[in-house]
């Protein structure tokens, strides 16, 4: 792994920050980008620089996963931070938020320092943790949310439990404001959301427990209500159906502190893909109706979602290898983020920078993080892909220690060349890990 100076040429630019889509090269030195050039000027770098020819690849910043699911601490089979980095890495995911599922969960400053301090030992990507928003995730007791701010996480969640007491989330919400973080908040309706599958058709058909988007809306109208009540800032987490965008448009319009995400898997997928029960396909949220799915896809190519996650969560082959509706929901994601993404750029949907932004730029804004720019001065933390290069997704050769894959088989477009964090090049294309 390279520590030397840094000089990636003849590459297609692609800066979110500033909208530049163009031909480029870029050095870096001790970390920071220090400059941008011409080709021309290449011939006149110092013999100290490392050098890589892009041959016309898109060099963009690294991408921000602001959902990503470990097994470490407490369930290390499903996936370790070291796994998860080495995935990330392999993505071009130069950034990781760790969500604070695990065992003990990330409800306590000591948990939050021994998940950086082990970033900092595995020292490949950059690895931050989410604070739990209530003690062990039970949605009763708030949380050291400004203890474990301090010590360094970036926002404050739940993950997949909603905070069913809208008096805790009330609270959860002001007094996360006093700090400056955000609320990630997954709104789904405990009550109406005790289902396997999109409710519908399709579900009553298959003979499937369904979850309707209701569920999704109720929570929805409930967590923007309470946001505009405190001023706190929400992140939406997940956004899944139509009938949710509605309510996000209303909410923004009027001021209301909130932002959206949506996973790269109701970006790709719906719920006829759940076929003869694969269970790589059963999500939280559930995979909706195609219509669903091409809203989403509109809606983030308006801008009304800020951010696309690969909502990693890893599990064991034991776990989903049972009845579709006893099987453990969650898929990985780290590695077919980026290509995923890339479809919606080849069939047109939005243009590349617009995309990019929303895996780097956004996510890294939303968590106060210094990160998704090629302005001089940013941290050299960058990705290398070739945007046009076919690839076939063999879940098996995925470097997460669980292979639940949606994308098994599927055939993208965009291969990482390189992944480039503080200046270092931590994976290169070819290369063993």
């Amino acid at each position: 792994m390279s520590t030397r100076p840094l000089a990636i040429v003849g590459a297609r630019l692609v800066d979110p920050e500033t909208g530049y889509d163009g031909p480029g090269c870029l050095l870096s030195r001790a970390g920071l980008i220090v400059d941008r050039i011409e080709r021309a000027q290449v011939e006149n770098l110092s013999a100290d620089f490392e050098v890589i020819d892009a041959a016309g690849a898109m060099l963009a910043p690294g991408l921000v996963d602001l959902r990503v699911k470990t097994g470490e601490p407490g369930s290390e089979p499903k996936e370790t931070l070291k796994s998860a980095a080495r995935a990330a890495a392999a993505g071009g995911v130069t950034s990781i938020v760790v969500q604070p599922d695990t065992d003990p969960a990330i409800d306590d400053p000591s948990v939050v320092d021994f998940i950086l301090r082990r970033a900092r030992d595995i020292g490949l990507v950059r690895v931050y943790p989410a604070g739990a928003a209530t003690k062990r995730l039970e949605g009763k007791q708030m949380a050291e949310i400004g203890l474990m701010r301090e010590a360094g996480c970036v926002y404050i969640t739940d993950v997949d439990k909603p905070i069913v007491d809208s008096l805790v989330l009330r609270r959860v919400l002001s007094y996360s404001k006093v700090f400056g973080a955000v609320v990630s908040h997954r709104p789904a309706d405990p009550y109406l959301s005790a289902g396997a599958a999109n409710e519908g058709e399709f579900a009553g058909r298959m003979g499937l427990p369904s979850v309707s988007p209701m569920a999704e809306r109720i929570m929805l109208e409930r967590d923007l209500a309470l946001a505009e009540l405190t001023g706190g800032a929400l992140l939406v987490d997940q956004v899944s159906c139509a009938e949710s965008l509605e309510c996000l448009q209303r909410a923004k319009d009027k001021g209301v502190n909130v932002r959206a995400s949506v996973s790269i898997n109701h970006l790709s997928f719906n719920e006829l893909d759940i076929g003869d029960y694969r269970t790589f396909y059963k999500l939280t949220p559930p995979l909706r109706r195609e219509d669903d799915r091409q809203a989403l896809i509109e809606a983030l190519a308006s801008g009304l979602i800020d951010v696309v996650v690969s909502a990693h969560a890893p599990a064991p082959a034991e776990d989903k290898r049972l009845p579709f509706d006893e099987a453990a929901p969650g898929a990985v994601g780290l590695q077919t983020l980026l290509p995923a993404l890339l479809t919606l750029y080849h069939n047109e949907r939005a243009p590349l920078v617009d995309l990019i932004a929303t895996v780097t730029l956004k996510p890294a804004q939303l968590a106060g993080l210094d990160a998704g720019t090629l302005s001089k001065g940013a941290p050299a933390d960058l990705v290398l892909c070739n945007i046009d290069a076919p690839l076939v997704i063999d879940a098996d050769k995925l470097i997460s220690k669980s292979k639940n894959s949606p994308f098994d088989g599927r055939r993208l477009q965009g291969e990482v060349l390189a992944t480039v964090v503080g200046g270092r090049v931590v994976y290169r294309a070819g290369e063993p890990g």
